[in-house]
């Protein structure tokens, strides 16, 4: 908690000061009425001007103008679902396949949704592309979710790349070259060709996929271009360790998660990693992600909650003062 004016905290040295009037005054009336006024037994006969006091500092530390952290839904929230379409994701070893389980979860998650928050979905392979562009028209989304089907490799950076595409129409990431050999690589490195925004952006990613990257950019080399925006993203895992698939001649490969590439994708923006090892678990997983990617935290002025519980607690001090002793403290 932080405070606009915090020169107004020292009015609660009042509270000490008439918390030792009260008891000056309450030994005087005890001393000239001694027997003739009921109190309660022990220490409850102190809870009236204890509430009291509570009262004053919480009306002396509003005058404070106190502010908190707070989580507030985003309005016209974007979130872009990418989802792995790659050959591994029909293995079976999430029922009915790995696939179908997420096009399940991803139903489920934007059914879930606020009615302004807008979806895109960005389909990767060894390529990647835009189906759905973001609207808030679930049956649009609900469309391009159903006509996902599975096709060969994984470029998990083309998915994250799409993904920003998506949620900037105005905005270019491509590849270009390094300036000069000094850059330590010779390898193409990411450009965003308009400047990018820092902060909190009103966008996010959710990531799901089953394998590694075995085509297209590092998603490490991508990753601090969605940073950059303010964009977290939030990667998901599926799959099990004895997940396999067949070619056409029968042969089988046993398929894995490249889980810390994921979670190094997730820390570098700011997201989080989820691991799904079935359909029950992949839909726990997007009903959790339903709060945090349309909740934002903003700081806000509380100062209304606390006058609010001030009255709340005097009004109890009152009402137990006028019960055990007839008047109001």
């Amino acid at each position: 908690m932080s405070f606009l004016w915090p020169h107004s905290l020292w009015l609660l040295l009042l509270v000490p000061a008439t918390a030792a009037g009260y008891r000056l005054l309450r030994k005087t009336t005890l001393i000239t009425h001694r027997g003739l006024e009921f109190s309660p037994p022990g220490a409850a006969r102190h809870a009236p001007p204890a509430l009291f006091a509570l009262a004053m500092v919480l009306l002396l530390t509003a005058t404070a103008r106190p502010t908190a952290f707070v989580l507030t839904p985003m309005e016209g929230r974007t979130v872009i679902l990418a989802i792995d379409v790659s050959g591994s994701m029909s293995a079976e070893d999430v029922t009915p396949t790995r696939l179908d389980a997420a096009k399940a979860a991803a139903r489920d998650f934007v059914s879930a949704l606020p009615a302004s928050a807008r979806i895109g979905i960005v389909a990767f392979s060894d390529e990647a592309q835009l189906v759905q562009a973001p609207v808030a028209d679930r049956g649009e989304v609900l469309f391009a979710i159903d006509s996902l089907q599975t096709q060969n490799g994984t470029a998990i950076g083309r998915g994250i790349i799409a993904s920003l595409e998506a949620a900037f129409p105005d905005a270019r990431f491509e590849l270009a070259e390094p300036e000069s050999a000094a850059a330590g690589s010779s390898a193409p490195r990411l450009a965003a060709a308009t400047r990018p925004r820092t902060g909190e952006a009103e966008a996010a990613i959710i990531l799901l996929t089953d394998g590694q990257n075995s085509h297209g950019p590092n998603p490490l080399d991508v990753a601090p271009l969605a940073a950059e925006r303010g964009v977290r993203i939030y990667t998901v895992g599926v799959g099990t360790s004895h997940g396999e698939i067949r070619d056409a001649r029968g042969f089988s490969a046993m398929v894995g998660i490249d889980e810390e590439t994921l979670l190094r994708v997730a820390g570098l923006t700011g997201g989080e990693y989820f691991y799904a090892s079935s359909a029950p678990d992949l839909r726990q997983v997007y009903s959790r992600l339903s709060a945090k990617v349309v909740l934002t935290r903003i700081q806000t002025e509380i100062t209304a909650l606390l006058c609010a519980a001030a009255a709340l607690v005097a009004t109890v001090s009152a009402a137990m003062s006028l019960l055990w002793f007839g008047r109001v403290l």
